[in-house]
């Protein structure tokens, strides 16, 4: 583990927040801890935390004992001051002498001694911070510690390695006990540098940041230097198909499986899941071993995992190519399994429970496909990353723990206490859904004008959005370079999709162009270069869409933007009329045979949008054509409004939230009763 510590960064740091009036004890400890939250062997997604005691002043100027901890939802990795409040430090020592002290009275009492009522939650570990009188404290989840301690003998292990330079403190869960039982050992041990937690992580202490930091990183190199003379012989590896399915194929029926059907609504009220994809060497190499029944299944490497990937992980049976019948039947039985497992799992813990605690849900949050890789799952696309970062941090702890021994996790029971915390569940399900959260939207023509406008407007309604386009360097967000007139582009396209984020729920096919010309004198090459992009690319885009959406079994929704022009044909704009009205077509088509699906299909029917089809170019040729003025052309319907992108992008999303409407189309123009359907 390398030393970041830099004299001139930590003076940088201190001129830095001095600026703002942040004292030099709180400046080198936002230094220090994002060196530590940089390293993900020591931290991810908010896990760790650090303190400093300092003192600051109070509202009267009075000065005041603190102890800076780092605030509940922070990243050590990118923290700044605000996130390590400050918590007067008096009352929390207090606090020692006290027999017991649930979780809800420790929260209450950091927060009533807060110096801004605005801050966040202290840790939860505040308390063992205030207990130890070191100045400076970092804790951290080191994965080498973990594989270290993630032995049957791992107390022997660490005594051996640390001798006394550090002192062992036995598995507890965090909180008030876990405080008192860590300022005992460190009494009982006046000198060593660090604490290692059994089976949980790792803290470091100095009377200086620099020494701190120093400390963790030099207690976590001696961990790694012994794991580093393990050379036993992991994962032989069990009999794979010769020809594994991919990602791709295997993904979408997984989603579909591991969504949670709704009382009402039909298929596409499903509470589906967002999945992230990891293959590589070590992925590989860990789901497709003979023995991955038994190490997989031995729990979380760290106690806080299990809140973010479930206690363990669903295994499913190698999927092999051209056999997905197979795969799904099979899939399923395991993820019954899986689900039967774990309700038995909460009732066995649940009995203990006083009161009882409310059964969450029985989906894994990680899935392992032999042959194939691992598939974070979450409610989002971020969420299944954190789920995904964790699961890639798993195998490398118990491969290093299998290297030197055999990979043991805490006992089921404290698995439960964890995955069951009140604070946790409390901080994970405290944010409202929006409207088309979990939903995986495809916008083709993404990169600008109408497309972009759609884009934006299911993002903000809570969606995964994916842009296609030619171009797509100036997007924001997942987008995928894709020319939507070429199937192997469409196709290659929605297979990354599928493998990225699990499949896909709605599609907008909004890509298209305006070709113009007398119809009887016009170039066959024209008409041709308008069906290919007006026509065939729409039915290439909701082909692969379909794809997907029947492998998962979810239903789903197909939008297509047709213009006016497919019912309401303009001068010398057959080129572009033509195609679009067969597109109106296409969109019933589908509609009517795939409605069995699930599958709803409908049209937007929009003219004169700015930024749209109708370039700028465009319209001032045909307000000067019409001896009109731009804002009088843009505005010449019914209700004399311009219509723009977003007007167009919200009947998109109105469409999509429609769940009984098939087959319609939604006419966008500000009034031309020529155009107009339903």
């Amino acid at each position: 583990m390398k030393n970041l510590w830099s004299d001139s960064d930590a003076r940088a740091a201190i001129a830095h927040h001095a600026a703002k009036g942040i004292g030099e004890d709180l400046a080198l400890r936002v230094y220090t801890t994002r060196l530590l939250g940089g390293e993900p062997r020591l931290v991810l997604h908010g896990g760790g935390n650090t303190s400093v005691k300092t003192t600051v002043a109070d509202v009267s100027g009075a000065p005041v004992e603190v102890l800076c901890v780092k605030g509940s939802g922070w990243d050590m990795g990118t923290i700044e001051a605000p996130g390590l409040p400050a918590v007067r430090l008096a009352p929390l020592g207090g606090l020692i002498g006290l027999p017991a002290l649930s979780d809800e009275e420790m929260v209450n009492i950091q927060r009533c001694n807060l110096l801004d009522s605005k801050s966040p939650n202290p840790s939860v570990e505040t308390l063992l911070h205030a207990f130890l009188p070191h100045k400076f404290i970092d804790h951290t989840h080191s994965n080498a510690v973990l594989a270290l301690t993630d032995q049957p003998d791992g107390e022997a292990l660490a005594a051996d390695l640390y001798g006394k330079r550090a002192a062992l403190v036995p598995y507890i869960m965090p909180g008030f006990a876990l405080a008192k039982k860590a300022a005992e050992i460190s009494r009982a041990n006046p000198d060593v540098e660090g604490l290692i937690l059994l089976k949980h992580g790792i803290f470091s202490m100095g009377a200086t940041a620099e020494e701190a930091y120093r400390r963790m990183i030099d207690l976590v190199t001696l961990a790694e230097q012994r794991l580093a003379q393990s050379t036993r012989r992991i994962f032989p590896g069990a009999s794979l198909p010769a020809r594994p399915a991919t990602a791709a194929e295997v993904a979408p029926i997984l989603r579909g499986l591991l969504s949670i059907p709704a009382r009402t609504g039909g298929r596409e009220a499903a509470r589906r899941f967002v999945f992230e994809f990891r293959t590589g060497p070590e992925i590989l190499a860990f789901v497709g071993g003979k023995e991955i029944a038994r190490y997989s299944q031995q729990g979380p490497v760290t106690p806080d995992h299990a809140i973010r990937t479930k206690p363990v992980p669903l295994v499913v049976p190698a999927p092999e190519a051209g056999k997905l019948d197979l795969f799904k039947e099979e899939a399923t039985k395991a993820l019954d399994k899986y689900k039967t497992d774990y309700r038995a799992y909460f009732a066995r813990h649940n009995a203990r429970q006083t009161p009882p605690k409310t059964e969450l849900d029985p989906v894994p949050r990680v899935v392992l496909v032999p042959g194939v890789g691992l598939f974070g799952i979450g409610n989002s696309s971020k969420d299944a990353r954190i789920a995904a970062d964790l699961a890639e941090t798993t195998i490398e702890v118990i491969a290093d723990a299998e290297r030197l021994g055999t990979y043991r996790s805490i006992p089921e029971p404290d698995i439960f206490d964890i995955e069951y915390w009140s604070l946790e569940q409390a901080k994970l399900g405290a944010a409202a859904e929006k409207p088309l959260a979990r939903r995986i939207v495809v916008v083709t023509g993404g990169g600008s004008g109408i497309g972009a406008a759609t884009a934006q407007a299911f993002a903000r309604e809570g969606a995964e959005v994916v842009v296609l386009d030619r171009d797509v360097s100036k997007v924001k967000g997942f987008a995928v370079a894709c020319d939507v007139t070429r199937p192997d582009d469409v196709r290659a396209a929605f297979d990354r999709i599928a493998a990225t984020y699990g499949g896909v729920d709605i599609v907008v096919s909004n890509a298209g162009a305006a070709w113009q010309g007398r119809i009887g004198e016009v170039d066959d090459a024209v008409l041709r270069q308008s069906f290919e992009l007006n026509f065939w690319a729409h039915q290439s885009v909701v082909q692969n869409a379909v794809r997907l959406m029947k492998a998962q079994g979810l239903g789903g929704c197909l939008l297509f933007n047709t213009s006016k022009q497919a019912v309401n044909p303009g001068p010398d704009f057959g080129p572009y009329g033509l195609p679009k009205a067969a597109t109106l077509f296409l969109s019933r088509q589908y509609a009517l045979d795939h409605g069995g699906d699930g599958i709803r299909s409908n049209a937007v029917n929009a003219d004169r949008i700015r930024s749209g089809l109708l370039t700028d170019e465009m319209i001032a040729n045909r307000s000067k054509a019409r001896g009109l003025s731009e804002a009088d052309y843009m505005g010449g319907n019914l209700l004399g409004l311009e219509v723009t992108a977003d007007d167009v992008a919200q009947a998109f999303v109105s469409l999509a939230k429609a769940t009984r409407t098939t087959g319609a189309v939604l006419t966008v123009d500000g009034g031309n009763i020529a155009a107009a359907l339903r």
